[in-house]
């Protein structure tokens, strides 16, 4: 160490301060070096974090987005919803569209549902993982499930992640249930914008033959004269 450290003349004083210099670089980088690998995980785990929030508070909004009417999820396929809609309409043809309209809900609220036991059994705790396994084993059963304690599991979780007060045991929270989305509002609006279209387009096609019918005899008649 004496060696490395001269001062009694000014070769051996920059020789000893470029060596002083290295070192201090060295260490600099290796520190920056370790720092980055400690910023990259933290934020791969921070994006792993944020994506299965995302995930989870999807399908928490899709699990207890209704608090009112029938809660509970059908099971059955379109196979058999199409089967009580033909025995129903035996029954009373009046009620033989409003049956199928009802069966379309419900058949894409079960849709909804199974996509989101999936997410929840992919990115959930062991609770919820075992409360969505035991709501997707009763609708392979045929059985109708309630999602209202699979909902309380993931609202308390996601709370609790964000860091955010834990609802009053005091507070009385109704029962909740999937989302009941409306059927045909967009394919309805979709096909009215495409008869305004076909409309317009249909107009102009014959505001354009009309144009040439009118410029047709002008044109007739100013060869006539040039001749």
């Amino acid at each position: 160490m004496r060696n490395l450290i001269d001062f009694n003349s000014w070769q051996g004083m920059l020789t000893t301060l470029l060596g002083l210099l290295l070192v201090t670089v060295m260490a600099v980088g290796i520190r920056l070096l370790v720092m980055q690998r400690v910023q990259q995980r933290r934020e791969r785990q921070n994006r792993q974090i944020n994506e299965r929030l995302k995930t989870l508070i999807a399908a928490y909004k899709t699990l207890g987005g209704s608090f009112t009417g029938n809660l509970a999820v059908d099971p059955g396929h379109l196979r058999d919803l199409r089967m009580r809609t033909a025995e129903a309409a035996e029954d009373m043809q009046d009620e033989d569209v409003p049956e199928g309209g009802n069966a379309e809900r419900r058949r894409r609220i079960r849709d909804t549902v199974e996509a989101a036991l999936s997410d929840v059994m992919l990115l959930g705790t062991a609770e919820q993982v075992r409360l969505a396994a035991q709501a997707a084993n009763d609708m392979v059963a045929g059985r109708q499930i309630e999602t209202a304690a699979l909902v309380v599991s993931l609202r308390d979780f996601i709370r609790e992640v964000l860091e955010l007060d834990a609802v009053p045991d005091d507070l009385v929270l109704p029962k909740q249930g999937p989302v009941r989305s409306a059927t045909g509002g967009r394919s309805g609006a979709a096909n009215a914008g495409g008869r305004g279209a076909g409309g317009g387009g249909g107009m102009a096609a014959v505001g354009a033959v009309g144009l040439g019918a009118g410029r047709a005899p002008r044109d007739v008649e100013s060869d006539t004269r040039e001749r």
